[in-house]
């Protein structure tokens, strides 16, 4: 298990946001930036670096529009990280996927840290049953009726999705299981980590429960703070900050309570790439044992059963 973890400046616990880029359009995501920004809690924001070619499952706002543009760099000049959700809303060739990255690193100056897959991308990189070993991946596939049985293909040598030789070159850390519970760390505590059966993916992060803003808002209640704050853990919260965390030009109200709550407590609230390298704290990073893989799967597996679904 992980042992007790010091935080910079005498604080006693870490927080952040990974949020997917799914339905973002300004102004209503500028509204929750311009929020954290004022109560000074720094956070990691997906972007789509290049416009697709086709009607998305589930689309938003790409890099291709100059206003979004200039708004995810003055992000990233006020310390927010900017992540990757796949470099489009659709699935992409290798040949686009490169291209992308490429993009994001002119536009951005450096790859991304951090990735995130997008559902609606067969480029995803160990995604879906892939997700998972053994009996947990069969499982896996009864529950969902096999509709995912080898869907993703970003890390299937020979396949024109492939691309995990790029990411092993240029990505940092990707996300994998959620978990509910404010205390990421605590759900996974080998984080960030090595997986030797995934191999083109250089660290794996998990990350809490909270896709919606009633979700989120559950997952970091009065109760769950005060709990992080004695447990002197971490949470990654992963969400969708533009789906129902404004409504008609105003924020959230029980959103905005929680978080300026938050931002009142001896925390350390750093991006994500940020928090794991501290976490990490040497060269190499930690290769997960097999136990300590098919605990990560059981308790996903579980989480996704008892929530009839996650990310």
């Amino acid at each position: 298990m992980q042992s007790a973890v010091t935080w910079p400046d005498g604080k006693s616990f870490a927080f952040t946001i990974f949020d997917d880029t799914d339905d973002a359009r300004l102004p209503d995501i500028k509204l929750v930036y311009d929020f954290l920004t004022d109560i000074g809690i720094r956070t990691t924001k997906s972007i789509w670096p290049i416009e697709g070619e086709k009607i998305p499952l589930i689309g938003g706002s790409t890099c291709e529009d100059p206003q979004y543009l200039d708004w995810s760099l003055s992000l990233q000049r006020a310390g927010f990280e900017i992540a990757l959700h796949n470099v489009t809303y659709h699935t992409s060739s290798r040949t686009s996927t490169i291209r992308g990255i490429d993009r994001f690193r002119e536009l951005f100056g450096h790859d991304p840290h951090t990735l995130a897959n997008h559902a609606g991308c067969d480029e995803s990189i160990y995604w879906g049953n892939a997700r998972l070993s053994g009996w947990r991946e069969k499982l896996y596939n009864v529950l969902l009726l096999n509709r995912h049985k080898g869907l993703f293909q970003g890390h299937v040598e020979g396949s024109p999705l492939f691309w995990g030789d790029v990411c092993k070159r240029r990505i940092g850390y990707v996300r994998n299981f959620v978990f509910g519970g404010m205390n990421t760390l605590k759900n996974c505590p080998f984080m960030p980590y090595y997986d030797p059966l995934r191999p083109y993916v250089n660290g794996w992060f998990a990350s809490s429960e909270g896709p919606s803003v009633e979700s989120f808002s559950q997952t970091i209640s009065e109760a769950a703070q005060d709990r992080l704050a004695v447990e002197g853990g971490a949470c990654i919260m992963y969400t969708h900050l533009a789906r129902g965390f404004t409504s008609g030009g105003h924020l959230n109200p029980r959103f905005r309570l929680l978080m300026e709550r938050l931002s009142r407590m001896n925390g350390w609230f750093v991006p994500v790439k940020q928090l794991l390298d501290h976490l990490r704290n040497k060269p190499t990073i930690h290769a997960i044992t097999m136990e300590q893989r098919a605990l990560l799967e059981r308790r996903w597996i579980l989480h996704r059963i008892r929530t009839f679904g996650s990310t």
